[in-house]
């Protein structure tokens, strides 16, 4: 690795609710720059799921992040000529960044309606513990448990 690790940049909270996971949400959601857009559609999401629901759109938020976050995850290893799916554990920021980008990638899929939309029913089927971000945690721990025998292999 040459020169130093770029530095960790502190991240400021949204402009509606002042919160640093629902920012670090928004620039997920953005795409090429278009942090308004972006802002916008997760806004626009989270008073779908205040009108549907009549809760707290953050605590929703937080649910279904809690629930389609994984725990374990496997990273293929090559020891003596073969390839081995070990298990690791998952650091925070990883667990948060993952959850986050499979429930825009299975609202994405969604198909018919604005993406606000989408993005909001996704949200709301996660925090119910169903989905198609849901079926990916499970598919993801599966696999672990699954390779969990090569669990040795990890350092």
């Amino acid at each position: 690795m040459r020169g130093k690790p770029a530095p960790k940049r502190t991240i400021e909270g949204d402009s509606k609710y002042n919160d640093k996971n629902i920012a670090k949400f928004i620039n997920y959601v953005m795409e090429r720059g278009k942090k308004s857009v972006a802002e916008s559609i997760v806004y626009r999401s989270f008073d779908i799921l205040k009108d549907k629901t009549k809760q707290d759109p953050r605590h929703i938020f937080n649910k279904a992040i809690k629930k389609v976050s994984p725990l374990v995850e496997v990273r293929g290893k090559r020891v003596g000529g073969a390839n081995y799916q070990v298990p690791f554990q998952v650091r925070g920021e990883r667990r948060y960044f993952l959850g986050c980008n499979w429930i825009i990638k299975a609202a994405n899929d969604r198909k018919g309606r604005s993406t606000a939309e989408k993005l909001a029913t996704e949200i709301l089927d996660a925090s119910n513990g169903e989905g198609t971000a849901v079926k990916k945690r499970e598919a993801v721990h599966k696999m672990a448990e699954a390779n969990k025998a090569f669990a040795h292999f990890s350092r």
